[in-house]
Parts: C-alpha cells; structure tokens; sequence
C-alpha cells in the first residue's frame, strides 16, 4: 500500500493497521533465554532451562493458556491481544502512582511569565482538542507508515479512578465537556475555556480569567489532591469516605475536566528543581491524564497520568502545544468565569488527607535526582557510524558496570505504534555482546575495545527491530502468566518463579527516551530499590539526562553520573579514532 493512500484523517486508518503478532510459545521461550541468560550463573541458567522446558513440554498448561490468547485475539472487538495486559499492567498496580508512574516533560523556555504562558498553552490545549474531535490532527506517519492515535482519544476528560483492586480509567471522546480545573495553592477552580456554543475562548480572555484566580483569596486549609497521591487501594477508600460526605459534584468537576492546569506559585532555581517539581509537586491532582504545570516565572512542563498516555502521545501533543500555531476560529464573548470547587471534609477526612499529604512528602524527600547534559548529540554520533540510541545504551551499560561494579538487567521501552492499539515493548538491553563490551573497555586493546563497542551497539540495535516488530519474550510471557492467575492456575508454572524470570525483571537501569527540541529534560521515578530510572532527550545536537533514584542508594547514582560522563567522552574518542 503506497502513502497516497492513507487518510489523512487523525483515526482514519486504525482498522487497517496490522495487528501485533501473537508470539509462539517456542519462540518466546527460545527469546527468553536468551534474554535472560547472560545475567545469570551457571546453576541459575540450568535451572530456568529447566522451566522453560517444563513451559514447553506437550502436557503443560502453557499450551492451553496459548490457546485462550489466541481465540481472545481473534475475538470480535478486540483489536489486539495486549488489550487486556496494558489496563492490568498499569491499571492493576496498587501503589502509589504519584512519582512512581506518572511522568513529565519539562518544556523548552520561553519569555512569557506565568499568566500569559499558561493561558497560551490552555488555548493551544484546547485548540488541539477541537482538531482531534474533528479528526483534523493529522496522522503521524514514521517512514511513511502510519501509526495509531487511539491514545489521543484519552487526552481530554480523561481520569484514572481508584479501585480497591483494580483502578479503571474514566474517559469519553469526544468530550462534551467545556471546562478545564485550575489549581493554585492547592485550590480548584473551574474555568470554562468553551462557550455552549462551542466557541473558544481566545489566549487572552483565558490570560484575564487567570489572573482573576490568582488575586482570588479563597485558600484550602487541607488540600483533596493529596488523595491521589495515596496507594490506590487506600485512595479508593477515601474517594468512597468524599463521595459519602458530599463530595461527588466536586470530584465530577475534576475528573471531568478537559484538563488539569496547575500554577505553582514557586520559583524553581534551577532546571533540576524545575523537574523535580513536575515529577512531585503539590497542587496537583495526579489522576488526571494531563495536567498542565506553569511555575511563576513562566517555567512549564506536563505531568501525565500513563494507564491510557504513552510519551510518543504526549511528545506529539507538546510539540502541538509549543508551536504556538492554532486554527483561526470565532472566539468566546468575554472573559471565561471561574467557581471554586469546593470540598466538604469531615474530620476524619481533613486528617486523612494531611496524613497523606505528609507522607508523600517524605516519599518524595527519599527520593534523589539528578540531570546530566551533553553539548554532543545524534548528529556526531551518527558521523561516527554508529546508532544513537544504541551509543547512549552502551554509555548507561559501561557508566554502570564502572559506577556498581556489576552489569543488571536493563528495561528499554521500544515504540510499537505501527500496530493497531499499538503501544511498547519491553527491551532487555543487556546481552553477552554487552558483557564482552564492558570487560573490553577494562583491559582491551583499543582495537579490541572498539569492536567489542561496535558489535554491542550492532546487536542492541538488532534486538530493538525484534522489538519493534513485536519478536520479544516478556510481554507475551507475562500475559500468559496473567491469563493463569485469573484463571488460579499460575503456580503450576515453574517458569515464573525462576531465577531467569525474576532477574530479567528486577531492573537495576530503567531507560526510556523522549526525542523533542521542544522539551529541555523527561523524566520518571526509578521502579525499584536498586533501579537508577534514566530519562533521555537525545537529540541532534545535545543530549539531557533525568535520573532518579531512591536516596538510600543516591551515591550509587552520583557515581553512575560521573562515570557516565567519563564514559561518553571515552566513547567518543574511540569512535572517532577508527
């Protein structure tokens, strides 16, 4: 099928995307130990052979759990058969989703102080909206493939509802909703940035509406969004306790919202403080899928709710956002109005929600960040022969081995977008091309060292089209894995409790990338004791790093900084030399 053939409507090609491949038993056992292998010793290795052989053997219930993915994919409606894992695997989750799985995008600066820049950003927000509902957002294409939008019907009026054991997510699209929720020192206000006849409002006409919020002396004592920074369980109670107070007019205001923007009435002092608020701030209710973040010197950013949001969505969205370009449409009459929302808490609730608050807090002050940069980007990479993507990997991969003295395991998330409902995949990046590459750079030649690089990198960027393509272990594995414990059944399976299952998954480097010149870093919390979360905007001509990690083990991080930046420069030089 050539281009010219695709609709140039944002939804217009969805049904005649492919479908992500259902992976075969064989071949996802095979995968996984490669996959696996190379972090493990010998005893451990044999042992995980054994279990995927047990998976494998023709009795094993393995095949039956394959045989229920594979009539759930060819089941009318469904689109994919990951449409079930992706609501489990972050709706399913029962901690806290505050820092721990929303992300954020610290935009690139911009003149305008606070007032103007967050009314331009809302009127841009909405504009896009309006363009989404007519279909008129145009299909992002990569390689003249298109790619599937269905996670832009999730970014209006969209918000994720705490359940006692499974949250759901609360979206409708196209949203009739008219009105957005502004958040200043922790109080909600609802802005109608839609007349009834569907006019919008102009930039300036939401620029006098804010700053009428700002001179507004409504202040709260105890602020409801510290619910949402609860474990979701306890955040289901509360929202429970809120609704049997007399609450629920106000949480329909706010999980109806079109979106969220919160005007921090905080300076940041530099770029790291700047993020670290996006990451965990207060005035936020961290449910909804967008919020918007305007600190009062004009600094911005995005915080997003991720069960429906992935970051080539909101990258997409932002570079949106930040064109300042909007389609000429008649605006709304006057200044749009704004009503506090106003809670009612009862004393159990007002503790509740300063417990909460506090707690997060503490959460968020055992928690240590740091930002790297690099004046050196894509292009020299690229004039060196070699990937980007798999040059930054191999820096993490040395940085760490250097910085921790051992090599872990390593989640990359790799973009599935070509694919109807397409979402990601998860890459494990080490490999014995990876080990080699390491004990190389140690005590090689350095012609034995740039070999070893280059066969790593050859190798990484092999296994991520795998990835792409949706020829990868884990996803497929651990969908089985849940389709045995809806139906009781997981314990009959040795694989999941091998030490090849388990150390593939225990990440000591969490990597993700987020390629825009319109956001300066990205950024998201580490996913494990041990983890160092690393968010990368690698660009042509620069390169900024977020990392982040629990405090206990902050040295461990620092180290990994230092030696990244070694490593990098060392890199380069080796490259460079032939």
């Amino acid at each position: 099928m050539s281009s010219p053939e695709w609709s140039p409507r944002t939804f217009g090609n969805e049904d005649r995307l492919p479908r992500v491949p259902v992976p075969s038993l064989a071949d996802s056992g095979r995968r996984f130990l490669e996959w696996c292998g190379p972090l493990l010793t010998p005893d451990e290795l044999a042992e995980t052979e054994a279990a995927v052989e047990d998976f494998l053997a023709p009795g094993s219930p393995a095949h039956g759990l394959q045989a229920a993915l594979a009539e759930y994919d060819s089941s009318p409606g469904v689109h994919s058969w990951l449409d079930t894992f992706w609501p489990y695997r972050y709706l399913g989750r029962r901690d806290r989703i505050a820092l721990n799985a929303n992300f954020f995008f610290l935009f690139a600066a911009s003149p305008l102080g606070q007032v103007e820049r967050a009314a331009e950003l809302t009127a841009s927000a909405v504009d896009y909206k309006l363009r989404l509902d007519e279909e008129l957002v145009p299909p992002v294409l990569v390689r003249g493939t298109p790619q599937s939008m269905v996670q832009h019907q999730y970014l209006f009026s969209a918000t994720r509802i705490p359940g006692e054991l499974l949250d759901t997510a609360r979206t409708r699209f196209p949203s009739p909703e008219r009105h957005i929720v502004v958040f200043h020192r922790n109080t909600p206000f609802r802005m109608d940035v839609i007349a009834e006849d569907g006019r919008p409002h102009s930039a300036e006409q939401i620029a006098d509406g804010l700053r009428a919020i700002l001179k507004d002396d409504h202040e709260t004592d105890v602020p409801a969004g510290h619910f949402t920074t609860k474990a979701r369980a306890e955040w289901a109670s509360s929202r429970q306790a809120l609704i049997d107070a007399g609450n629920a007019e106000a949480l329909e205001t706010i999980e109806t919202a079109l979106f969220c923007v919160c005007l921090d009435d905080f300076t940041p002092s530099t770029t790291l403080e700047a993020a670290d608020q996006l990451l965990y701030g207060a005035n936020r209710w961290y449910d909804k899928a967008v919020s918007l973040v305007v600190f009062e010197d004009g600094t911005a950013g995005i915080n997003v709710e991720h069960c429906e949001l992935d970051g080539t969505t909101i990258l997409g969205f932002t570079d949106a956002l930040l064109s300042g370009e909007r389609l000429p449409r008649d605006a709304a009459d006057g200044v749009p109005g704004f009503t506090p929302v106003g809670f009612t808490l009862t004393d159990a609730l007002r503790e509740d929600a300063r417990a909460a608050g506090e707690a997060f807090a503490a959460y968020a002050d055992a928690t240590a960040t740091q930002t790297v940069s690099f004046d050196f980007g894509a292009n020299r990479v690229k004039e060196l022969g070699m990937s980007p993507d798999a040059f930054a990997q191999m820096a993490y991969q040395l940085a760490h081995k250097r910085a921790k003295g051992l090599t872990g395991a390593t989640y990359e998330s790799i973009a599935t977008r070509q694919f109807r409902n397409g979402r990601t995949e998860a890459m494990r990046v080490v490999t014995p091309e990876v080990f080699r590459f390491v004990a190389a750079m140690e005590d090689g030649s350095t012609e034995e060292k740039r070999e070893a690089f280059r066969t790593a990198a050859a190798k990484h960027v092999s296994r991520a089209k795998e990835c792409q393509a949706g020829d990868a272990p884990e996803q497929h594995l651990w969908e089985l894995q849940l389709i045995a414990k809806r139906r009781g059944d997981a314990d009959a399976l040795p694989l999941y409790s091998s030490p090849g299952w388990l150390k593939m998954r225990d990440d000591y480097l969490s990597t993700s990338s987020a390629p825009s010149v319109n956001i300066q870093y990205f950024g998201f919390g580490s996913t494990s004791p041990q983890c160092i979360g690393i968010a990368y905007v690698l660009l042509p001509d620069r390169w900024n790093i977020y990392l982040s990690t629990p405090k206990h083990v902050s040295s461990e991080m620092y180290r990994f900084a230092d030696e990244l930046g070694k490593a990098v420069s060392e890199l380069q030089e080796l490259l460079a030399g032939g």
